[in-house]
């Protein structure tokens, strides 16, 4: 491990503190296997952390925020905070540290510009050889990362806070490396262990069918106005977007992924509201589509992060209900399909890779036996109406970890994190500890 940069400054009364480590790319020794079929993979990646304290030299111990996705980096200082954030309530008794998973942000990101993939140079322009290096990119690999930071900040244990695929990656760390741990909190994070992703998928396309009749329901001349929409995008290649992107009604039905946040029938229905023909209305709705060039591996490797030890292969389309596949007006969450890949022009270099991830045969997360006997304490946020992770796999889960008290709620969504994140922070902590 090398410390590639470490940079200290403060601002608004917190001092922040910013490392770039070198970690090693593979950390389970399956590049050699690979090497043996022909595909060059890097030897090492950056990762960066900013940490947040508020004292210059502080004492108090280490919160790691793992962050939602697969494949977003954390939030900056001012986005995550607030009167009402969590992040305030962690500074009372943490140092909270800000992780850019691989791939990520400032973390030798993945990416692509003019047609090319970036951040992936060694590998060269083969979609099974860039498929392969995308596997080293789930949360086994996020968690070996940061016992390399762990030891680095020379922290005996620290504590984890895991948002949605963030406390899948803490399910990973706490069936990996228990003892590194002192206390964990999940937040819409809980997943199911070794089930295929489509009974997963199947349970969510359930719920964002009902989602879709509420969200009818509460805005009544919406559906009719979703329906032109797709009439719109099944003429020729789809709906023209800026850029050069298009939309057809498979990526028209995403926008359901605002029904699983408290805010997001509201933004639907303003984006719905605004004038189908108008320049605006083509940003807007580009910007509103979940999966897009702005973060890839979201799109690539998105369904990847349920397979433990399966093959995903397009599990949610595999899933989708014959009722959506009838009415383009019910709608979809975190259901990605090939078509976000080939109607947007920075994720079409990734398509023909993205066929060969949902093919992978992928190997196991989560050692039940291991959870089990973890002594780890701390509290699972378990959203009653999540749109993308079901209550009772979540729940299935909570079962193995004797040290992890859940708390069921249907007074928030996904996003309860973000939409009340002090006082949930602050009740997953009194949970965790009686």
């Amino acid at each position: 491990m090398t410390i590639v940069e470490q940079k200290d400054w403060t601002r608004g009364g917190l001092h922040f503190r910013d490392v770039t480590i070198t970690v090693p790319f593979d950390h389970f020794g399956r590049s050699r296997e690979a090497a043996s079929a022909s595909v060059n993979l890097p030897d090492t990646l950056s990762v960066f952390a900013r940490i947040i304290a508020t004292e210059a030299d502080s004492r108090k111990p280490y919160l790691v925020y793992l962050q939602g996705g697969p494949g977003v980096e954390a939030p900056r200082p001012g986005i995550a905070g607030g009167p009402g954030g969590w992040v305030k309530r962690a500074l009372e008794e943490f140092q909270v540290i800000m992780l850019d998973q691989r791939g990520t942000g400032k973390s030798s990101p993945i990416g692509s510009v003019d047609g090319a993939i970036t951040g992936l140079d060694t590998v060269g322009a083969d979609p099974a050889a860039i498929a392969e290096a995308l596997s080293y990119f789930r949360a086994d690999s996020i968690v070996e990362d940061a016992e390399i930071l762990r030891g680095h900040l020379g922290a005996d244990t620290w504590s984890l806070l895991g948002q949605s695929f963030g406390g899948f990656t803490t399910l990973r760390y706490i069936s990996a490396h228990s003892s590194a741990l002192n206390e964990v909190f999940f937040t819409g994070g809980l997943p199911a262990i070794g089930l295929d992703p489509a009974t997963v998928y199947g349970r969510t396309w359930e719920g964002m069918i009902r989602k879709s009749e509420q969200y009818y329901t509460a805005f009544p001349g919406d559906r009719e106005k979703m329906r032109r929409l797709v009439e719109l995008a099944s003429v020729g290649e789809g709906l023209a977007l800026p850029g050069g992107g298009r939309a057809t009604p498979e990526r028209i039905r995403l926008l359901g992924h605002f029904l699983g946040a408290s805010d997001g029938p509201e933004k639907l229905h303003y984006l719905l509201d605004s004038d189908f023909g108008s320049a605006a209305f083509r940003h807007d709705l580009a910007a509103s589509l979940p999966f897009s060039g702005r973060n890839p591996l979201y799109a690539v490797i998105h369904e990847s992060c349920w397979a433990d030890g399966t093959v995903t292969n397009w599990a949610a389309r595999r899933a989708m209900p014959d009722a959506v596949r009838e009415d383009p007006t019910l709608l979809a969450g975190e259901h990605a399909g090939p078509e976000s890949l080939h109607e947007d022009p920075e994720l079409t270099p990734f398509a023909e890779v993205a066929e060969i991830v949902a093919a992978r045969q992928w190997p196991g997360l989560y050692d039940v036996d291991a959870l089990r006997a973890a002594s780890v304490r701390g509290a699972a946020a378990v959203y009653f109406e999540d749109a993308y992770v079901p209550v009772e796999y979540s729940l299935a889960t909570a079962e193995h970890l004797s040290g992890v008290h859940p708390w069921v709620t249907n007074e928030y969504e996904h996003n309860g994190l973000r939409a009340d994140g002090y006082r949930v922070f602050d009740r997953l902590i009194g949970l965790a500890r009686g």
